[in-house]
């Protein structure tokens, strides 16, 4: 009689996962040699070729790459004009590939070891675009919120690079550029203004409302939301029963913006309570409605 071995389901998946450790450790293996030769092939060449390599990294979009190859230039060649460019590389390398944090750290390193070079204007720039895109990529593109309702420091700090720019190099080519930026990032305070008085005054805090929109005309003057913010003075003194301040409101409204939909229409449209009860609907404010009319007029 002959007696046959039937191995145990444990002894099979012992098995299986003994091959999956073996060729997991093969591919690593091949994985670290591959990135030892490719960091062994910068040994003891030229500061150019590194460069020339790093730069045609960072053309081709591969910005990892190209991060890693100026590491390695700096590294190799500490000092010149060439470690210069390669720092300042390095953190527009970073802020491509999203990795913020690492650039603002990069940035900072080079503003305080090289206060006066002569890209200083382009690194305060660069700083501002990264604070500009930190904690914004995944709530913009992925949920769809406004960033107006979320922490507005990292903006903020943005701001003061823009402003860094425009004061201390008016000259340089990224003044202009700087100046549009701060006026886009002026808009986003002030609407975050406006949704605070908003909600104040949906709660019929009246005067609370009032104050914060008194706060955006003041802080904020000829922004994109100031007609709204007269718009809200206008509900707020309606609200409080001051007939006097609420047609002072009313007449500045019509004078500069004769369409606005207070002044004829149920303003503000607030969005539906049932739509918090869904939590993949996103953010909405009422002031959403009306930044859509705006554009199709614009359109």
């Amino acid at each position: 009689m002959t007696v046959r071995f039937a191995p145990s389901r444990g002894l099979v998946r012992l098995f299986c996962l003994l091959l999956i450790v073996v060729f997991a450790a093969s591919g690593c293996s091949r994985v670290g040699k591959m990135f030892k030769k490719d960091k062994d092939a910068d040994e003891g060449q030229p500061v150019e070729a590194i460069y020339q390599k790093a730069h045609g990294s960072m053309v081709n979009g591969n910005w990892a790459s190209g991060e890693a190859s100026f590491k390695r230039l700096v590294a190799q060649y500490p000092y010149g004009p060439y470690t210069e460019q390669a720092l300042i590389e390095t953190a527009y390398a970073q802020y491509k590939s999203g990795k913020h944090d690492d650039a603002i750290s990069s940035i900072d390193r080079f503003i305080r070891t090289y206060p006066t070079h002569r890209n200083i204007a382009y690194l305060y720039y660069l700083r501002g675009l990264v604070n500009s895109s930190r904690d914004t990529v995944f709530l913009q593109r992925v949920w769809r919120l406004d960033v107006s309702r979320r922490d507005l420091s990292t903006p903020m700090q943005a701001y003061n690079d823009f402003l860094a720019v425009v004061e201390r190099y008016p000259n340089s080519r990224y003044a202009e550029d700087a100046r549009k930026r701060m006026l886009a990032l002026r808009d986003t305070f002030a609407r975050h203004e406006l949704d605070v008085s908003l909600y104040y005054l949906r709660r019929t805090a009246f005067v609370a409302s009032a104050d914060r929109a008194k706060y955006l005309l003041e802080t904020y003057p000829q922004s994109r939301y100031q007609n709204d913010a007269v718009a809200v003075l206008m509900k707020a003194y309606e609200g409080l029963g001051n007939q006097t301040l609420a047609a002072d409101a009313k007449r500045v409204l019509q004078q500069n913006d004769a369409t606005h939909p207070a002044l004829s229409e149920d303003w503000p449209d607030y969005p539906s309570n049932l739509r918090k009860l869904n939590p993949f609907a996103g953010e909405k404010s009422a002031v959403d409605n009306r930044d859509r009319d705006e554009e199709k007029r614009k359109q």
